[in-house]
Parts: structure tokens; sequence; C-alpha cells
């Protein structure tokens, strides 16, 4: 596959699934038929991996100067060799920690998007608005069963496979939550609601040897309303960069510390409504994931050839649309497991430049006005760091 210009294929750097086996190798895990992402580690008995949620690799670059620990991590990183890695298809919280927990694709996971078509949608009866399973929230419309975790996403975690002490600190609204399971289980879940306790609870685990997981997402939060170029995102991305100056001063010492991300983000400056325009709304009855990579779910009997002619000709150079077989034949999702292929849309359409496409149909209000997405094949949105340092 070749990707419209302005869009790359995952890949192009260190792949983000390979990071955790990686960290966890280095603490004796033996994980033969895992990726690794080519990490440069020494043998230890602590580790911690710190995730933030939408930090990408080109927007850390652009604010650094907010982020002085981060930068000098960045610098030291680029010197070294690589300092970034890739998400994968889509570049989407779901999709990436599904992949980076168990170190598999999102067509071996099936959390191939923010949001899917329940599988059942069609021997429900269930109405297009009723349709879409959130795998964020892990919640289903009106009707719907919601998923089991453990059945939607069967793979082991490297958590679960990992033999030593392993924990999981995040706020406590995603203590045994749908992604938290299908992504992390096998880790010990402790809860923090703000970034200092986060930091001190990380600190906390730390004093045995083992593997932490640490995940914030308030600088993806600030993004999507704010936009990441917003002053507010550099107060965010100021005030995380300072719980690591904290956490990198008082961990014990030989331990291996990695901050990554699942995704980068845009700010959008164009929306186009399927609602509102003809080409794109006919014959499709339901639009899953989200306005940067949408799988497009068309009425029974609809001819797949023709509708992927119109939602080319209407995006143009706005979006590389490909029917949901070739997406998925040409690996754009990785390798897709069979029990995973129904997931998939009609269509499959990524966004080039900063161009969204949301659906009023079922998407809410407030959705509608994010002002920073992800999801795409942008450079933006796929690339995000992978630092390592070791105190």
């Amino acid at each position: 596959m070749h990707p419209p210009a302005g869009l790359e294929l995952p890949g192009t750097r260190r792949p983000l699934r390979g990071l955790l086996p990686d960290v966890a190798r280095s603490l004796g895990a033996v994980l033969p038929d895992l990726p690794g992402a080519g990490l440069d580690l020494s043998a230890g008995e602590r580790a911690v991996v710190v995730l933030v949620d939408g930090l990408g690799a080109e927007a850390l670059t652009a604010r650094a100067g907010h982020a002085p620990v981060l930068r000098g991590m960045l610098a030291d990183a680029a010197a070294a060799g690589e300092p970034h890695a890739s998400a994968g298809y889509p570049s989407t919280t779901a999709a990436s920690l599904g992949s980076f927990g168990t170190g598999r694709s999102p067509g071996e996971t099936g959390l191939l998007g923010y949001s899917l078509r329940c599988p059942d949608a069609a021997a429900l009866g269930l109405p297009p608005a009723d349709q879409l399973v959130n795998l964020v929230s892990w919640t289903a419309g009106p009707g719907a069963p919601v998923p089991d975790a453990r059945t939607w996403q069967p793979l082991p975690t490297v958590f679960e496979r990992f033999e030593g002490a392993s924990t999981a600190i995040g706020k406590s609204k995603f203590a045994g939550s749908g992604l938290t399971t299908a992504a992390l289980r096998g880790a010990t879940f402790v809860p923090a609601d703000r970034w200092d306790d986060a930091v001190e609870a990380t600190l906390t685990a730390l004093r045995r040897p083992g593997l932490v997981y640490l995940y914030w997402g308030a600088l993806d939060a600030v993004g999507h309303q704010r936009g990441w170029a917003a002053p507010e995102w550099g107060e965010e991305l100021a005030a995380l960069d300072a719980g690591l100056r904290t956490l990198l001063r008082r961990a014990p010492r030989g331990t291996t510390v990695l901050v990554t991300a699942d995704h980068g983000m845009v700010d959008v400056t164009e929306r186009l409504d399927v609602a509102e325009t003809p080409a794109l709304r006919e014959q499709v009855v339901l639009v899953a994931g989200e306005p940067r990579a949408l799988h497009v779910h068309l009425e029974p009997g609809a001819e797949i050839g023709a509708a992927h002619e119109r939602w080319a000709e209407a995006l143009g150079e706005r979006a590389w649309v490909l029917t949901g077989a070739d997406a998925a034949a040409g690996g754009l999702f990785g390798p897709v497991a069979d029990r995973n292929r129904a997931l998939i849309g009609d269509l499959v359409v990524a966004l080039t430049g900063t161009t969204a496409v949301v659906d009023s149909r079922s998407q809410s209000a407030a959705s509608l006005r994010l002002v920073g997405m992800h999801g795409s094949l942008t450079t933006a949105e796929l690339a995000v760091p992978a630092l390592v340092t070791r105190t």
C-alpha cells in the first residue's frame, strides 16, 4: 500500500507495541514470540514506564520550552539514535494501549478504534445510533450488550506473562474498566486521581523490584478541548514535567525510566459532516472509529466499490479512502485475526492535513466541537517519544 502525500504507514520508526516487551525483558521476562522495539536497555531490577496520553513527538518538540526535563531526555535520545516510536493504526488510545499492553497489533487485539460497530447489531435489530461500542469508556448504546473485555481481547498481556511484581497506576475511574482489563490485566492497579499523587504512588511501588506502569491523561484532555498549540496545553506539559523531575530525583538508583505516549494530535481546522454531505451520506448506515480514522458501514447490499469512488471523489486530497478488505489485506491494522475482520468498516478512511469527518447523526454535540483530534497517519499523530534514562 502507498499512502498519499502527508501520510505514512506505521512501522517507519520503532514500534510502540515493542516498548513494554523490551522493558519487561530487561527485568528478566522471557517473551520469545513478541517483537521488540530495539531499545538498548541494561538488565535491572526495577523499571517504570510513563505513558502520557496525547504527547506526540512533534508537539513535544515544538513546546519543549515548557518541559526542561523532557527536553533534556529528548536531546539525549536524539544523540543516541532514534528518540521516537510509532503508534499503529488507528493512532488512538484504545488501539495503542491494547498494542502497548499485549505487544500485538490492533488487528490481533480487536481494539481497532475509539468506537466500533457492535458485532451483534444486525441480529439484535438495533437502530444505527445504538450500534456503537465505545472502547475507551467500554460502554454500548441502549439495547446493545456491553462486551466482555476478556472475550473481546483474549490475548495475554505482558503483565500477565511477567513473573515479577507489576503495578499499574492511573485514575480511580479506570480501575477494573473494560479497557484496563483488555490491555493491562495482570498488574495490580493503584488509583491516583492527581498527578502528584500518581508520582508518589509510583515511587511507593518502586520500593520493591518489579515493573511499574504510570498512565496520565490530562494532557490529552486539554489537547482535545483547546488544541496542542494552546497556552493551556503548555501549562499542563510544564506540570507533567515537574512531576517527572520528582520521579527521576527520588526513584531508586538503577531504575530504568521510559517516557512514551499512545498517540499525538492535530488541531483540526476543517470539519465535514456526513449527515450534511449527500455524497458521504448515501447508503451509509453508520460511521464508527473517530473523525480522523473512520470505519464506514454501508447498508446491506450496497456496492462497496461505488461507495469507495464516491468517498474518494468527495474528499479528494483530504483523505486516503480504502475498502476495508484492502486495508486489512494490506496490513494497515497489522495482522488481523479472523474473529476481528467483521469489526472493520466496509470503507476505512484516514484523513490528511487538519481535516475531520464527523457524523452528527451519532456523535454528541461536544465531540463535534473538539479542537485536537487524532487517529490518522500523519507524523503528528503517529510519532510518539520513546525516551529512556536510568536513575
